[in-house]
C-alpha cells in the first residue's frame, strides 16, 4: 500500500515528534499524521482523537484499511476531555486557532502537563499563544516554519513544568538588540518566534519581508486617505509600532546569520 501523503504543514509538524514516544493527536481530522507517525516508525502507539464524530469515523476507517488497529486507537473528545495521563508521551495538536489551542491546553492543565513534550501548530493568535505558554511554565524548545501555497505556518515544541522562559524570554542580550526594552523584546519573540528570530530562520526571513510590504503598503493607504481623524491616526500608529518591530526582528535574524 502507498504511504499516506502529507501536506507540508503537516509533515513538519508530524517529524516534530521525538522517535520512539507514544502520542497523543488531539483534533485528529482523517487520522492521516497518526497513520504517518506509526508507518515511518516514529511512534510505536498513537491515540488519536477528535470531537467531530465525522472525520473519527473517518480515521478509524483509514486505519483499519492499512491494518493499524493495534498500534493506533481512535476516540471521540473534545481536547483532552477523555483523555487518561499516562496513556502518551508525546501531545500533538495542530491546525486550530490559538485562543482554541489555549483553551484545550489549559482546561486540563494537569493531563497537558503529564506530556513529556507538546508539538503545537497554532494558526492564529501567535503572540497571545506564546505568550500563554510562556506565563503557564512552558519552554519552546524548538520552532519550525513552512510556507505552502502561499501560506505560512509556525509550529513549536514545548516541554511543562521547568519555569517557562522568564522575563527576557530566555535569550540572552546581544548587539543587535540595543535600544529594545525587554518587555518589547519578549513581545517581539511571542510575535515571531524567539528561535526562528535568533536562527535567522530563512522562512522566517521570507515571512517578515511579506509582512513589511503589507505594513507599508497599509501606511501608504492611510496617508492617503489624510489622519485627520483620530480613528485613522490611531491605526497609523498601530501599524507603524508593528512595521519597527517586524523590523528589529529582521535586524536581529540578520545579525545571527552573520555571526554564524
Amino acid at each position: 500500500m502507498r504511504p499516506v501523503a502529507l501536506s507540508k504543514r503537516l509533515q513538519t509538524v508530524a517529524s516534530m515528534v521525538t522517535p520512539e514516544l507514544r502520542v497523543c493527536d488531539v483534533g485528529c481530522d482523517h487520522g492521516f499524521v497518526s497513520i504517518w507517525l506509526v508507518e515511518q516508525k516514529i511512534s510505536p502507539h498513537v491515540l488519536a482523537m477528535d470531537v467531530r464524530e465525522g472525520p473519527l469515523g473517518a480515521a478509524g476507517r483509514h486505519v483499519a484499511e492499512r491494518g493499524l488497529e493495534s498500534r493506533i486507537e481512535t476516540r471521540l473528545s473534545d481536547g483532552l476531555h477523555n483523555y487518561e495521563i499516562g496513556e502518551a508521551d508525546s501531545l500533538i495538536c495542530a491546525g486550530m486557532g490559538g485562543r482554541l489551542m489555549m483553551r484545550i491546553l489549559g482546561d486540563e492543565k494537569a493531563k497537558t502537563d503529564s506530556f513529556r513534550e507538546l508539538i503545537l501548530q497554532p494558526q492564529s493568535e501567535l503572540l497571545q499563544f506564546r505568550g500563554w505558554l510562556r506565563e503557564h511554565g512552558y519552554r519552546i524548545t524548538d520552532e519550525k516554519m513552512v510556507e505552502e501555497d502561499g501560506k505560512f505556518y509556525p509550529m513549536m515544541r514545548a516541554v511543562p513544568g521547568d519555569g517557562g522562559q522568564g522575563s527576557d524570554c530566555g535569550f540572552a542580550a546581544h548587539p543587535a538588540e540595543d535600544g529594545v526594552e525587554k518587555d518589547e523584546l519578549c513581545k517581539l519573540f511571542d510575535r515571531y518566534g524567539g528561535l526562528l528570530v535568533m536562527r535567522g530562520d530563512a522562512v522566517l526571513r521570507a515571512f517578515l519581508q511579506k509582512e513589511e510590504r503589507t505594513y507599508r503598503q497599509i501606511l501608504e493607504q492611510l496617508q492617503e486617505q489624510g489622519l485627520s481623524h483620530d480613528k485613522r491616526r490611531k491605526r497609523y500608529a498601530e501599524v507603524e509600532a508593528l512595521l519597527r518591530e517586524c523590523r528589529k526582528a529582521q535586524e536581529i535574524a540578520a545579525y545571527k546569520i552573520a555571526k554564524s
